[in-house]
C-alpha cells in the first residue's frame, strides 16, 4: 500500500470564523503574525498543503457577509473584497463598458477557481503574474483596508511593494476595492497574456486602455504589465510615446519597445527574461492595436 506524504497536508491550526468585519480585524490583532485570512482559498490553501504558509490560526472571512457585494457609485466600479471572480464577470454591461475588467477576470484560472477565488484575496496576494493586480493599477484604482486604527484607503500605485508583499499591515483586512471605469465615447481597452495552457500563470499579461481625441489622436493611454517585474507594471515611458499622438503601427512599435525600460523580468523554467521581454512587447502592441480599433 503507498504510504501518503503527510507534507501534502497543512500542519494543525486553529479554525475561527467570525461573522462580522470587526471581529475577524481583532482576531488579526490577538493573534498577529499567526494568523491568515480565508477568503477564496485557491492561493493560501496549496500554500499550506505544500507547507509554505503554516498558520496557527485561520480566519475564514466567508461569513462575514459585509464583504461581498458588488455596485457601482457613479463611474466607478466598487467591490466588496469578497466579491467573486465570477459575479464580477457576470456584471451587466461591464464588457462593453470597460472589455479589459471583463477580460482579465475571464483568464483567471479555471471556473472553478473563478467561482471561489474573491477580488480582494487575489489582490492580498499580491501574485505579480495575477490578472486583479494589473487592473487595479491599469485603472488607478484603489483599495479600502480596515484595521484596529480604523479604515484607510491605499491608492494602487503604492499598494504592491514586492513578490507576494503589499502594503497591508499584518491586523489589516482589504474591505472595499474601487475600480474608476473609463469614460467617453471613443474608449477601448483589452486584456491580453500569455501562458503555456488556458488557466496556467500568465508568462506575461497586458492590461491596455485607449481614449480617442477628436482629431483621432490619443487623448489618454494606460498600459499595465504583469509577469516581467516583481510587480504589476505601469509602463509609463510607453503612456507618454502614446499620448498625443496619431495611433499607427509603427507608433504602437515604438511604444511596445519603450515598455522595456519598465519591465525587469526573470529567467525560469518557464522561460527566459529575453523571451520574457520579447513576448511583453508583443502583447503590449497587439493590445494597443487592439484597444484602438475598439475605440473606433
Amino acid at each position: 500500500m503507498v504510504q501518503a506524504d503527510p507534507t501534502m497536508k497543512p500542519p494543525p491550526f486553529e479554525y475561527v470564523a467570525p461573522t462580522t468585519l470587526e471581529e475577524a480585524v481583532g482576531l488579526l490583532q490577538q493573534h498577529g503574525d499567526e494568523a491568515k485570512l480565508l477568503a477564496g482559498g485557491q492561493s493560501l490553501v496549496p500554500m499550506m498543503n505544500f507547507r509554505l504558509a503554516a498558520p496557527t490560526v485561520l480566519v475564514d472571512l466567508n461569513g462575514v457577509g459585509e464583504l461581498e457585494y458588488v455596485g457601482r457609485d457613479g463611474e466607478t466600479l466598487v467591490l466588496g473584497a469578497l466579491a467573486r471572480h465570477r459575479t464580477v464577470q457576470d456584471v451587466r454591461g461591464l464588457r462593453e463598458r470597460c472589455a479589459m475588467v471583463a477580460e482579465g477576470v475571464d483568464l483567471i484560472g479555471h471556473p472553478a477557481i473563478r467561482n471561489r477565488g474573491t477580488v480582494g484575496g487575489s489582490l492580498a496576494h499580491a501574485d505579480p503574474a495575477a490578472e486583479w493586480p494589473a487592473l487595479l493599477v491599469a485603472l488607478d484604482g484603489e483599495v479600502d483596508a480596515v484595521g484596529p486604527a480604523g479604515r484607510r484607503t491605499i491608492h494602487a500605485a503604492d499598494l504592491f511593494v514586492s513578490y507576494f508583499t503589499t502594503d497591508l499591515r499584518p491586523d489589516e483586512v482589504v474591505a472595499e476595492v474601487r475600480l474608476p471605469l473609463p469614460e467617453g465615447q471613443r474608449v477601448g481597452s483589452t486584456f491580453m497574456e500569455v501562458a503555456r495552457r488556458h488557466g496556467d500563470f500568465a508568462l506575461v499579461g497586458v492590461a491596455a486602455f485607449m481614449k480617442m481625441a477628436e482629431d483621432s489622436t490619443v487623448a489618454d493611454a494606460r498600459i499595465a504589465v504583469i509577469g516581467a517585474r516583481d510587480v504589476p507594471v505601469r509602463a509609463a515611458a510607453a503612456e507618454a510615446t502614446l499620448r498625443g499622438a496619431t495611433p499607427t503601427p509603427e507608433l504602437f512599435e515604438a511604444a511596445a519597445a519603450a515598455v522595456d525600460g519598465d519591465i525587469d523580468p526573470i529567467s525560469d523554467v518557464h522561460g527566459s527574461a529575453a523571451y520574457r521581454r520579447h513576448v511583453a512587447a508583443v502583447t503590449v502592441r497587439r493590445a494597443l492595436a487592439e484597444a484602438t480599433a475598439r475605440a473606433g
